[in-house]
């Protein structure tokens, strides 16, 4: 008596790329692992992740606060700590935060940088609503 083959999970551990039609595996370039890399990194807060409780910046924390320089200066010294920090692949050259001009509530940021292994230069933008 023969047994029919398990399907195969969704989800594995570790949790492994699987391949596509063609049996390939693809990979992230360079650059948009670093793009990725960013985003985890500014999107997490400390605490989040088990076996790393420091990792991350948790912009998330200045929802419901006021768009003022303050809070700009803050959020950029978050971002400057948190890539500088986690994020060795780069170099920082800058991070801008402005207000938005049509909306009062949000912010703009930019994060100017360049790859170590290739010197060359990528920049990062987003939005972030500060009322939550």
């Amino acid at each position: 008596m023969s047994r029919a083959p398990l399907p195969r999970p969704l989800l594995g551990w570790p949790l492994l790329p699987l391949p596509d039609s063609r049996g390939t595996i693809g990979h992230p370039t360079l650059e948009e692992s670093v793009r990725q890399s960013i985003q985890v990194i500014l999107r997490t807060r400390p605490g989040e992740q088990l076996m790393r409780p420091r990792f991350g910046g948790g912009l998330e924390r200045f929802v419901n606060e006021q768009n003022t320089i303050a809070t700009r200066r803050r959020i950029r010294e978050l971002i400057t700590d948190s890539l500088e920090r986690w994020e060795q692949r780069i170099i920082l050259d800058r991070v801008e935060v402005t207000e938005h001009p049509d909306r009062p509530t949000h912010v703009r940021v930019v994060i100017g940088y360049r790859l170590r292994r290739t010197g060359a230069l990528e920049q990062v933008g987003l939005s972030m609503n500060l009322d939550g």
